[in-house]
């Protein structure tokens, strides 16, 4: 039995990788995932990648962030330390935008930071992981998941007929920098 969890098509050129797509497409394999050095117009659509959420998460955390912000300055303002200044009212609501603001875009700020850190779990201090290191330089990469797939002679086929460099059998999931 074959210990091959990933096949690799190393492509050169953006349009030879989208034609490699589209033979894969055709003949039913299923992609793992596309590797690229910089973002390919009209790749997610080929893929059928949903669209983000993440505009969803930004709008809860800068909702947090304003209501947290909101809440303390009229609990400090109003309840805690009223002031009389200038009659004017206690609550007024001018004075407390500009601080509700600049929270709520903190807080989008920082939790948008740390959404990103958890989603793709690139922690500070932790080494990324990548299935070909030139596909962060100059190369584009389709890797294939080999379980349960048709025969891996004729996924390397119609790689090699779509144009790949190169296509590489990985018996890992990623490569390592050390």
């Amino acid at each position: 039995m074959s210990s091959t969890k990933y096949i690799l098509g190393v492509f050169d050129d953006p349009d030879d990788m989208m034609h490699g797509i589209d033979k894969l497409q055709k003949n039913s394999v299923p992609i793992y995932d596309v590797y690229t050095p910089m973002p390919i117009h009209g790749i997610e659509a080929k893929l059928n990648i949903k669209d983000s959420r993440l505009g969803y998460a930004a709008f809860m955390f800068g909702c947090l962030g304003g209501s947290i912000m909101f809440g303390m300055v009229y609990y400090m303002l109003v309840h805690d330390w009223p002031m009389n200044i200038g009659g004017k009212n206690a609550f007024a609501i001018p004075d407390f935008v500009p601080v509700t603001f600049e929270w709520t875009i903190l807080w989008t700020s920082f939790g948008m930071t740390f959404t990103f850190f958890f989603a793709t779990h690139l922690f500070p201090g932790r080494t990324p992981r990548v299935m070909d290191l030139r596909a962060t330089n100059d190369k584009f990469v389709i890797a294939i998941d080999a379980k349960g797939n048709i025969p891996h002679d004729d996924i390397t086929n119609l790689l090699k007929e779509a144009g790949a460099t190169e296509v590489k059998h990985n018996d890992r999931k990623y490569v390592s920098y050390e």
